[in-house]
């Protein structure tokens, strides 16, 4: 029997590794528009239309505001925190909102003035309200959306857009 002289001993590891260049190759040749190329990323940042949630004059530190966002089906809180932190507007730099359906399993969480942190009580996950709505434990694979703010000359605070997709949500519009 003869033997092609042409044929190569195509091993398991030359095969995968041959496999990881062109699918580097044709990644790096996709060439998608802004709007793809933004979602796709790991915190894009959601276009909901901007919505009035309040006024500054009417937040106390440490005291949430129950609120709806970007829409009546969509819950969440209004809250000044006390100090600057990660997203925060207004003059202190210290208020941010956040939707309060857990990202898991989508449970109504409750607020916890004691440590700022909005809990979960179906599977007890925690997010801190301090540091952008960051998972502190449990069963959550994200962290909770935090709405994107501005507040206006008269102090009036708005909703313009979301950190994540809120849970229940099929795509990223309404």
């Amino acid at each position: 029997m003869s033997r092609c002289n042409k044929m190569v001993d195509l091993g398991r590891r030359h095969f995968l590794r041959g496999g990881a260049i062109a699918a580097a190759g044709a990644a790096t040749a996709t060439v998608l528009p802004a709007e793809q190329a933004r979602a796709a990323s790991g915190s894009a940042l959601l276009d909901y239309p901007a919505n009035r949630l309040g006024n500054v004059a009417d937040l106390a530190v440490n005291e949430p505001v129950d609120i709806t966002y970007p829409d009546e089906d969509s819950p969440g809180i209004l809250l000044k925190i006390g100090h600057a932190v990660e997203g925060g507007v207004g003059p202190d730099g210290d208020i941010v909102a956040y939707s309060v359906l857990c990202p898991h399993k989508g449970w109504l969480m409750s607020y916890r003035a004691d440590d700022k942190s909005l809990n979960c009580p179906g599977h007890f996950s925690r997010f801190d309200c301090e540091a952008g709505g960051q998972q502190i434990w449990g069963h959550a694979t994200q962290n909770v959306p935090q709405f994107t703010l501005s507040v206006d000359d008269k102090g009036d605070i708005y909703a313009e857009g979301a950190s994540d997709l809120i849970f229940g949500r099929p795509s990223n519009v309404l």
